[in-house]
């Protein structure tokens, strides 16, 4: 647009610029046109006059002879021309009148298209004015985008520098990446070698422990030798308190002269000696004292055996013998006696019932040391520090109750399946300490009872065979082993799943699991679990769900509703629960219905349940 309006200005000044000179020439010649414009019609006329007068003005300047001399040199037909033109000009005086009209009507034409174009300047000159303003604007415009434009160029110079600087960053944490995936594995290796040195520093323990238990068995023994030594200095006072005694589990007539034998078997030795299975086996060789005749250093003796020594001083200041000792209250053991855990009043009343008893006494062996282990065996070993202080041993075990799990500070449903399952697999392989199985073996074929003894760390390792070592971990004080893997209806694959932390959008890790877990277990107990997971009044065993004590219902008066002590003690894993049909655990049942049979026989055991 601005081109063509410069265009157009340049035009009409050239065109007024051959007016004005038209002008001026008609000015010169009788003042109508300019001869010398190329756009008048009369340059040829005009160059005729400057012709006429340049010869008049030569003529001037010559003599006569010599304009003689030129006209005979003029040729006849322009003489002759020359005459008839100025003849005929002469003749018709001049033509001014009618010419001057005409070039006056075209001058003053002329006059108002100079006005008309003088106009159209001035008008293109403001549109002119006009369009530079807009073009000082748009320049204006144009230079602010190319300020933004470098200021945007700049930025994004920065940007560029600082994405180089970010995958410079990426490819040097992909690197770091890289190096601590390496480092992690070297990590998993380490804590694997570091698992199997600490099993061996374990087992190691274990026959340390074992050795000490040999030792402070052999102490025991010595320090029972100089008991009985001190007892033999004075065989009249024995003989005489025998005598009184109304026990009529002791012969007097075949008693010998000395009430201790050395090198015999010794009534203090504890479970692990023999105490509950060489009372009726005795020879007149191999006699041994009862119960009601032991002396206040025999019933200390013997309480050290059973983990109790921190009453030993209370005893030796009331108890004078052992049938004292014997016939002694649950209150007369907490007031005389200081015995106010009731877990070490149930541990007691237990052993003094073992005494009494002529059945093999094989749970006795397992004192509260192996129960503190047997714990880490089962992924509970938060709870050693309470099991330990309660004296928890093999007897407490087989008659655990859920209220004494309480006491202990167990109160998730989950650790009390666990803890009842645990206790079914020793009652299944006799209460045997090396039953359960702590690492892998050659068990190319094997079997759901086999798969009952495996412990916590066990189990883990079997995770890890089956290609979910990074969800192991997770299994560490869950409670989870064989036995509640095999032998609890209600722990299926999703229970599985849920403690191991497999999120429920991992569907082929899930159908992975439960693969393997329904070939570990076997297809029978696979169906029992889903008889009881199909059963309306199933709810699913969580690790969050907790054991709500039992409330006691009062009746009238403010008096205690009475009840039979079976309806009122509910035991952790009961003495008739369901034992698992398949066929590698029939030798096993038989074997733990002959002993639960002779449990049940065994004399005053509704009497030990009332006192305790």
């Amino acid at each position: 647009m601005i081109s063509d309006a410069s265009e157009m200005l340049a035009a009409a000044l050239e065109q007024m610029d051959g007016i004005i000179a038209g002008s001026k020439a008609m000015d010169y010649s009788n003042g109508l046109f300019d001869c010398q414009s190329p756009t008048s019609p009369f340059l040829g006329s005009l160059r005729a006059l400057h012709l006429l007068e340049d010869l008049r003005g030569a003529l001037d300047l010559m003599d006569v002879e010599e304009r003689e001399s030129l006209r005979g040199q003029v040729p006849a037909t322009t003489a002759e021309c020359l005459v008839e033109w100025l003849q005929s000009r002469l003749t018709n005086g001049h033509g001014s009148g009618a010419g001057d009209g005409v070039y006056q009507e075209q001058l003053s034409r002329l006059e108002s298209e100079k006005e008309c174009l003088v106009l159209q300047v001035s008008v293109l000159t403001d549109q002119v004015e006009v369009q530079g303003e807009k073009i000082k604007d748009l320049e204006m415009c144009l230079e602010e985008h190319r300020m933004k434009l470098i200021a945007t160029e700049e930025l994004l110079q920065q940007e560029l520098l600082s994405r180089s600087s970010l995958e410079t960053q990426k490819l040097e944490l992909l690197t770091e990446v890289s190096s601590l995936k390496l480092k992690l594995a070297t990590v998993d290796r380490e804590n694997r070698e570091s698992e199997g040195l600490y099993q061996e520093l374990s087992d190691m323990h274990l026959r340390i422990a074992a050795m000490e238990a040999e030792k402070a068995q052999q102490e025991r023994s010595l320090n029972l030798t100089r008991v009985r030594v001190l007892l033999e200095e004075y065989p009249s006072f024995s003989s005489h308190r025998m005598r009184k005694s109304q026990s009529t589990s002791f012969n007097l007539e075949d008693a010998p002269e000395s009430e201790f034998r050395r090198g015999g078997v010794r009534a203090t030795a504890g479970p692990r000696l023999g105490w509950s299975h060489d009372l009726q086996c005795r020879t007149k060789n191999e006699l041994d004292f009862p119960l009601t005749h032991w002396s206040k250093d025999q019933v200390c003796v013997w309480l050290q055996e059973q983990g109790l020594g921190l009453y030993v001083s209370q005893v030796q200041q009331w108890i004078s013998s052992g049938s004292m000792h014997l016939n002694a209250s649950p209150h007369d053991l907490e007031k005389e006696l200081g015995i106010r855990h009731p877990l070490h009043r149930k541990k007691l009343q237990l052993a003094l019932q073992t005494l009494g008893s002529e059945e093999d006494d094989t749970m006795g062996k397992l004192d509260f040391n192996w129960v503190t282990r047997w714990l880490d065996d089962i992924g509970l070993p938060q709870y050693k520090s309470q099991f330990e202080e309660g004296r928890v041993d093999g007897r407490m075990l087989h008659y655990m109750t859920v209220d004494n799990l309480l006491a202990l500070k167990v109160g998730s449903v989950l650790h009390h399946f666990s803890i009842k399952r645990a206790i079914q697999v020793l009652r299944i392989n006799r209460y045997d300490p090396s039953c359960l199985r702590r690492r892998p073996s050659d068990e190319s074929n094997i079997t759901p009872a086999e798969v009952c003894q495996w412990t916590n760390h066990r189990v883990m390792e079997w995770l890890r065979s089956v290609d979910l070592a990074e969800y192991a971990p997770n299994l560490r004080g869950s409670g989870v082993h064989g036995g509640l893997m095999v032998l609890e209806p209600r722990f299926n694959v999703e229970t599985m799943a849920l403690l191991l932390n497999i999120p429920p959008s991992k569907t082929l890790l899930r159908r992975h699991l439960a693969t393997h877990f329904h070939l570990l277990i076997g297809a029978e107990e696979q169906g029992l679990k889903q008889e009881c997971l199909e059963n309306p009044d199933y709810m699913p065993l969580t690790a969050t769900a907790r054991v709500k004590p039992r409330r006691l219902s009062f009746g009238g008066f403010g008096t205690l509703r009475r009840k039979r002590q079976e309806e009122i003690e509910e035991y952790v894993c009961p003495m008739d629960v369901q034992m698992p049909q398949g066929s590698s655990f029939h030798t096993r049942q038989h074997i733990y219905r002959n002993d639960l049979d002779q449990l049940k026989q065994v004399p005053g055991d509704n009497i030990l349940r009332a006192s305790i």
